[in-house]
């Protein structure tokens, strides 16, 4: 599996190869996601990506998304860490750090990435725009320190899903810790 295929395939809960709007939700909620955000981003993600991974297949009302065609989802005004085919591209990553993160080396803070975004942005490409605003919003709110500062380890570990893996473990195991604390 390339890199994106990887970051896809968190959300398809059953591993059939097919995530589906349903799946996208359960996979938010399981990162700590309000149900309200989770369900928004659940439409939203599926609507818009699901005929660009089916091609030649006929709509379906049901939006999927075919992990394996994930890579014909990329959009435009991004870092471009995904190549063509959906493989991790280092230097691009390694870009990212050495133009963007001015108050700590090896982390961004919201501002820088409010800047980075600005500077990625494609004329004309408003989809882009709000997919990428997005991508780094929910990215930073469920992955920032208690600083605010988004590190580059979980910037690296979000493009190939294993960020996922680790916040859906935290969350499961604190949500277990509340549960047992109640009476």
């Amino acid at each position: 599996m390339t890199a994106l295929e990887k970051h896809v395939s968190f959300f398809d809960r059953n591993k059939d190869g097919t995530v589906y709007p349903w799946e996208t939700y359960q996979g938010f909620r399981a990162l700590g996601t309000g149900r309200l955000l989770a369900a928004f981003v659940a439409i939203f993600i599926n609507m818009g990506l699901s005929q660009k991974t089916r091609p030649g297949k006929r709509f379906s009302p049901l939006f999927p998304i075919d992990v394996k065609n994930s890579h014909l989802c990329m959009h435009g005004s991004d870092t471009d860490v995904y190549d063509d085919d959906g493989r991790f591209v280092e230097s691009k990553f390694e870009e990212i750090f050495k133009k963007h993160a001015r108050t700590h080396k090896g982390a961004l803070t919201a501002e820088e990435i409010q800047k980075m975004l600005k500077t990625n942005r494609d004329p004309f490409d408003i989809t882009g725009w709000l997919s990428d605003y997005g991508e780094w919003k929910i990215l930073h709110t469920l992955a920032k320190d208690k600083n605010g500062l988004l590190s580059k380890d979980s910037v690296r570990d979000i493009y190939d899903g294993s960020l996922f893996e680790k916040l859906e473990k935290k969350n499961s195991s604190s949500s277990r810790g509340k549960k047992e604390k109640i009476p």
